[in-house]
Parts: structure tokens; C-alpha cells; sequence
């Protein structure tokens, strides 16, 4: 009598169905509860940011006054026409000033505000919250507390009242057309704000050196300042290079404080007003997206060149 083998069972219609649905919602329905959090994220970085980004490159190529429709091609023209606009060439000297004046400062002071706050051992957590405290306030509150009343030009206002006790006059700190004063204005507020920021980068940085080259550092007798010049700067090259990095592109990104303490350009000469502020008088106010879309690419292959010799030079410093 002869064994009779059973094959393996056919699969079952039903079976293979609800394998390719397990399949696509991946084991405890994963793949379904990523898309349910990940999707209208992803929904809106498609329609509010690339959707935008390429059509601000699209209207670039065409002429488009009063609509954010395009009428005609016109090639490299709007490029033309902004890079010859001595306006915008001014508001370019104006991110170059402005850069010049915050980037440095901002980035010792919040270095040294973190070596500081590290090396503390009595309420670290407090001050850490009260120097990042600032980061969460507005751009524009600040900048119309900068201007209404720190620097609001009456004598009554806290900066005037504290020149006083120096026997100085009041000034008119906003109200004057030419620097240096309303760029003390401007450049003050964008500290207050950011300067807890970098203070974060730079302390989550510190905590990366190892505590064995600052023994190192203490046995071979170096003060702090020898240790801070060979020890922890170095250590701290990548943080460097994206500190700077980000200030580069958050000074190209200056509106609120430019538009609102400033005004509405009351006197004010073309050299008073950034690149991101001129783009708004040329995007909002004439209407011309065309040539507003053309400044504002730009400004984008300005920010990425930056970045690309940034990352280039730091590679270099790197293989030395």
C-alpha cells in the first residue's frame, strides 16, 4: 500500500490579498502610522515650499507685472535688469555691512557665553534658560520694542535716559538718515534674539571634547587662555564652520528688524534697506514678480556659493 504525499496547499485567493495588504501597511500597521504623521507634513513642505520655489523659478523666465502669471518669456532679462539696478547692488552693500557687524560679534559673544555657562556649577540649567529665553520672542514685537521704546528717540526712552546719567544729550536714534545710530538699533535687537541660539550649538559642541585634554592641559601648567586657544577652539571646528554658516544666511534673511524699526523708509537712504526688503518694495509694492523672482535666485546661489567654499575650506582645514 503505497503512501499517498500531500502537496503544499494552493494559497488562497483571500490569503494572498491580505498579504499584499500587510505588505503595504508594513508589521503593526507601521507603514500606515508613519503616513498618517509624516503625510500632511509632507503635504504641506510640497504645496507651501517646492510648489512655490519652482514657480518663483519659473515667473523669473517671464514677465509678470501685477499677476503671478506669466505673460511672456523673456529669458535672462529680469536677471539683467536687477544685477544692473543700483538699488539692488546697494541692498547687497547693505547685507555685506550688516554682516559685517553682526557675524563676528554675535558669534564671540555667544562662544564666550557658552564657555561661561559650561564651566558654571551653580544653576547651569538656569542660565541657560534665561540667554535662550529670547529666541522664542518675535522679530517683530522686538523690533517695535527697539523702536517704541529703548530707542524711540524721546528723552524719556531707557537709552536716552541712560546717556543722561553720562551727561550725554538725548538722541534721535532712528529718526537720523545716516548711521552710525539706527544701525546700533538694528544690530542690537538681532543680538538679543539669537544670541541665546548659537549659545546652545556652541554648548552642545563643548560637551563633545573630551575632559582628557583638558586634564592633558592642566598638568602641562597652560592658563586658560592657552587651553581655550589650543584646546577648545580647535575641538570646536565643526561647530564653528555651522555657526557661521548659519549667521551668513540669517543675515541675508534680515526683514523685521529693517522694516519695522525703520519704517517706511522716511528719509531713509536706498543703502538703509537689505536685499529681502528691497524684494518686497519690487515684489508687493510695484508688483513686478518677475523681477522680484529673479532677485530672490540670486540671493539663492549667493547663499549656496557661501556655503559650498565654507564647507570647502573647512575640508581643507580638516586634511591639515
Amino acid at each position: 500500500m503505497s503512501a499517498v504525499v500531500a502537496g503544499p496547499p494552493a494559497p488562497h485567493p483571500t490569503g494572498r490579498r491580505m498579504s499584499v495588504g500587510r505588505r503595504l501597511l508594513g508589521d503593526q500597521n507601521r507603514n500606515l502610522w508613519f503616513w498618517t504623521f509624516v503625510g500632511p507634513f509632507m503635504v504641506g513642505l510640497v504645496v507651501f515650499v517646492i510648489v512655490p520655489i519652482f514657480w518663483s523659478l519659473y515667473l523669473s523666465f517671464h514677465e509678470a507685472k501685477g499677476t503671478v502669471s506669466p505673460t511672456k518669456a523673456v529669458g535672462f532679462s529680469n536677471y539683467t535688469e536687477m544685477l544692473r539696478d543700483p538699488a539692488f547692488r546697494d541692498s547687497l552693500k547693505t547685507f555685506v555691512l550688516f554682516a559685517a557687524i553682526i557675524v563676528p560679534v554675535t558669534f564671540a559673544l555667544s562662544l564666550l557665553l557658552a564657555v561661561l555657562v559650561s564651566r558654571t556649577r551653580v544653576m547651569q540649567t538656569f542660565f541657560r534658560s534665561v540667554f535662550f529665553l529670547p529666541t522664542a520672542c518675535s522679530y517683530v514685537v522686538a523690533s517695535l520694542i527697539w523702536r517704541s521704546s529703548l530707542f524711540s528717540g524721546n528723552p524719556s526712552s531707557l537709552a536716552n535716559t541712560v546717556m543722561r546719567h553720562f551727561g550725554e544729550n538725548a538722541r534721535a536714534w532712528i529718526e537720523r538718515p545716516h548711521p552710525p545710530w539706527y544701525w546700533l538699533v538694528i544690530s542690537s535687537a538681532r543680538l538679543w534674539l539669537q544670541l541665546g541660539f548659537y549659545m546652545i550649538l556652541f554648548l552642545a559642541g563643548l560637551q563633545r571634547i573630551s575632559p582628557t585634554l583638558y586634564e592633558a592641559s592642566a598638568i602641562d601648567g597652560c592658563s586658560a587662555w592657552q587651553t581655550f586657544r589650543h584646546v577648545t577652539f580647535p575641538q570646536l571646528r565643526p561647530t564653528n564652520v555651522a555657526v557661521l554658516l548659519l549667521l551668513l544666511i540669517n543675515a541675508f534673511q534680515a526683514f523685521d528688524e529693517f522694516l519695522n524699526i525703520l519704517g517706511k523708509q522716511n528719509g531713509y537712504p536706498p543703502y538703509a534697506r537689505p536685499p529681502l526688503v528691497y524684494l518686497y518694495y519690487v515684489a508687493l509694492k510695484e508688483q513686478n514678480f518677475g523681477r522680484g523672482s529673479a532677485g530672490a535666485a540670486i540671493l539663492t546661489v549667493i547663499i549656496a556659493v557661501v556655503a559650498l567654499l565654507m564647507a570647502r575650506f573647512n575640508r581643507g582645514d580638516e586634511r591639515r
